[in-house]
């Protein structure tokens, strides 16, 4: 899955990262990884400490802009942006702004989407429990009937 969500990353990283004078060309690839990770970082994190049901809300109700899922990706994505680049905490902001919302709505469209298989929530949810269903059987079984699959 991870990628996967690179590549969605760079599709979106255009002027928040790429074209961006507070990430110097030769680090852009870097700044993409870091963001990409940022989020698979924080959904793990957050389905370790039994946020599975906050993700499965994420991608059954689609409102990325008013998730807290979301915010604190961002907020995090920021602390790793700064904290590797060496960038204002204003410019990671104006960076996760314009980069991690676009990026979680394209991931939970394209997870919605039974005709894109570059995502599947299966293999999010997989990845999320580290390989490990075993404890997640009823929650994945809860997420596969809201998505009806």
């Amino acid at each position: 899955m991870f990628e996967s969500l690179l590549n969605l990353v760079k599709e979106n990283a255009g002027d928040a990262i790429v074209k961006n004078p507070a990430i110097p060309n030769e680090k852009n690839d870097a700044a993409i990884n870091t963001a990409a990770g940022g989020i698979m970082d924080q959904l793990k994190q957050l389905a370790a400490n039994g946020g599975m049901e906050k993700i499965t809300d994420l991608f059954k109700s689609g409102n990325v802009a008013g998730s807290p899922v979301v915010g604190n990706i961002s907020k995090n994505v920021a602390g790793d942006l700064i904290s590797k680049f060496g960038i204002s905490q204003e410019q990671a902001a104006s960076i996760v702004k314009n980069l991690i919302p676009g990026v979680m709505n394209n991931l939970v469209k394209k997870t919605n989407d039974p005709n894109d298989k570059s995502f599947d929530l299966q293999g999010i949810i997989g990845s999320l429990a580290g390989g490990k269903l075993g404890g997640l059987g009823d929650i994945m079984n809860k997420v596969k009937g809201i998505f009806g699959k």
